[in-house]
């Protein structure tokens, strides 16, 4: 009788690939969530500046060198480029539809707070030119608080110009707004040495 020897050797199984890592998670939620908060804010402040302020009538916070001063302004963040307001409603809308386009791949929570702050001033600002007098794209701006000799302001003014100094900072230190984290510097290229060659 011939014995039958059992081959024993086992199938090579493919090695399970490591799994691709997570993508990181989008940052809309906070972007939303800080341009919200500025909005609502801006909106209800200016709402009772109009209401309990009367232009021309400023009110001391301390002494007069900082006060409640109730301002319609017809130009841009702290009252500049005032000849201009419905090219300032337009840039302000761009700035709006921009942030928005950027916010599909944004994953930088930093950046989410510094665009969610200047979309949530530009909002703002927009709600005034939209539906205060004089008109549509032409509406007068509230501002009610004056510090020094510094332009009388909103609290949508100080949101948008933190946001993008918040922002240019970012980019200087190397932080990109579709990253986790600082930037990586890309490896420099290994050049050949001669016993490479051999």
């Amino acid at each position: 009788m011939t014995d039958e020897t059992t081959d024993s050797t086992e199938p090579a199984v493919d090695p399970v690939p490591d799994p691709e890592p997570a993508a990181p998670p989008r940052r809309l939620g906070l972007l939303l969530s800080v341009a919200a908060v500025v909005l609502v804010v801006d909106v209800v402040t200016k709402v009772l500046a109009v209401k309990m302020l009367t232009p021309g009538q400023p009110v001391s916070i301390i002494g007069d060198t900082v006060t409640w001063t109730l301002v319609r302004n017809s130009g841009a963040a702290f009252s500049m480029a005032t000849s201009y307001t419905w090219v300032l409603t337009l840039i302000a809308s761009s700035v709006v539809l921009g942030i928005i386009w950027m916010s599909r791949r944004l994953v930088s929570p930093w950046w989410a707070v510094g665009l969610g702050m200047i979309l949530g001033g530009a909002l703002g600002n927009l709600v005034d030119r939209f539906f205060r007098a004089p008109g549509h794209l032409q509406g007068h701006v509230v501002d009610f608080l004056s510090i020094g000799w510094w332009p009388v302001f909103n609290v949508a003014d100080p949101a948008v110009v933190g946001g993008a100094i918040l922002l240019v900072g970012l980019s200087v230190f190397g932080f990109d707004f579709d990253t986790v984290g600082r930037r990586r510097a890309e490896e420099p290229r290994r050049e050949p040495d001669a016993g490479d060659e051999a």
